[in-house]
């Protein structure tokens, strides 16, 4: 579970995700893009535009998704649940990932991530057994996900401010521990398009 919690967190979502795909802090070889952007497994084009409209939007209560002027809750999870079009629906979303949008690998790990999580499940079952399905999908999958959701929420409401910019976002030392570096938010948000935190 640590070795897939690191695997999906550190690499595929910090590294793949948010540095390469979503701020292209720096290039790799496609293949090599190709090789890291499964590692999270995730709707690769939605996380990708959502994020960018956030930066774009950043506290906007009606045009950034995640919104952490609207409560932690709302920033944490709740906003996943109330579906508005410009936010997931492909046809409006991929105006914000065009260069992924282009991509048919992109386009189809976006279609088909859950198939991808199906697959590494058979595959962990294959190894070991239930225990390894629990622990190394469902166990590690929620606590990536609560971890990174913290930087939606927490790193927004608490810790401290290395630069003077136009949201609330803040470093928070705890959230980086758990996120890989990420918790560094305010530093992420004053310069969003460099490759470390």
């Amino acid at each position: 579970m640590i070795f897939f919690h690191w695997l999906f967190g550190s690499i595929g979502m910090c590294l793949g995700y948010h540095r390469l795909l979503t701020h292209r802090s720096f290039s790799v070889p496609k293949w090599l893009e190709y090789i890291v952007t499964p590692c999270r497994a995730r709707v690769t084009i939605f996380w990708v535009a959502t994020h960018r409209i956030d930066h774009a939007y950043t506290e906007d209560e009606d045009n950034d998704p995640y919104s952490a002027r609207r409560g932690f809750w709302w920033s944490h999870r709740l906003w996943l649940f109330y579906v508005r079009d410009e936010f997931f629906n492909y046809s409006c979303y991929k105006k914000f990932a065009p260069d992924l949008d282009r991509d048919f690998y992109h386009r189809w790990l976006n279609r088909n991530y859950l198939l991808l999580q199906i697959l590494f499940g058979v595959l962990l079952y294959g190894l070991g057994g239930w225990d390894f399905v629990i622990y190394g999908l469902f166990l590690r999958s929620v606590l990536l996900w609560h971890s990174t959701w913290l930087i939606n929420s927490a790193s927004h409401l608490r810790g401290y401010r290395n630069f003077s910019v136009a949201d609330g976002s803040r470093n928070l030392w705890w959230a980086a521990l758990l996120t890989y570096r990420e918790g560094w938010h305010n530093n992420h948000h004053a310069c969003p398009n460099v490759a470390t935190g």
